[in-house]
This record gives C-alpha cells, sequence and structure tokens, in this order.
C-alpha cells in the first residue's frame, strides 16, 4: 500500500466530504427557490404571502451562487498551493483504489 500524500489527502477530502456537502446545500437552495416559486404563484391574491415567496426565491438563488462561487474558491485555494493532483470535477466519482482481486 502506498502512502498518502498531503495533496492525496486534501483531494479525498474535498471528494469525500467537502463536495457531497456542497452539493447538498446546493439542492436545499434550489428546493427553496422552488418552493417560493410556489409560494408566489399560489398566493395571487395575498401581497404578503407573495412578498414571502419572492424573498424565498431570493435567499434559493443567492444560496445557488454561494455553493457555486464555493467550488470557484477552493479551485483557486488548490491552485495557489501548487497542488500537483488536480481536484475531480463535479460530475467525476474517484474510483476507489482496490488492491488484489477475487
Amino acid at each position: 500500500m502506498e502512502p498518502m500524500t498531503v495533496n492525496g489527502l486534501l483531494t479525498r477530502l474535498y471528494d469525500v466530504i467537502v463536495r457531497p456537502v456542497i452539493m447538498l446545500l446546493f439542492a436545499v437552495a434550489f428546493l427553496l427557490f422552488i418552493y417560493g416559486i410556489f409560494q408566489f404563484i399560489k398566493n395571487v391574491d395575498d401581497e404578503g404571502e407573495r412578498a414571502t415567496g419572492k424573498r424565498n426565491m431570493l435567499y434559493g438563488i443567492i444560496g445557488m451562487v454561494i455553493m457555486v462561487s464555493v467550488f470557484g474558491i477552493i479551485r483557486i485555494i488548490h491552485g495557489t498551493i501548487g497542488s500537483n493532483e488536480p481536484l475531480p470535477s463535479i460530475n467525476e466519482q474517484i474510483e476507489p483504489q482496490v488492491e488484489g482481486g477475487i
């Protein structure tokens, strides 16, 4: 078994912990945005509820922008520390390194 480098550890932490948390928060922000749209459309006559729907849509958009920005900030930090290993993209999955066979 090969010892893990600091770059490998950071890449693994990003893939196992940071990326799933960011994607979960992005999904929550998206659902808040969708809920705000439904609130806005459902309450055509009630101005107070429409304002709540607008606020929920705004918070959802702000949350999604922040989550996308976090990915960019992480990539900037990763490039600044001079890591040799590229970070996996959002859609790319790291395959576990299994030695041996069945």
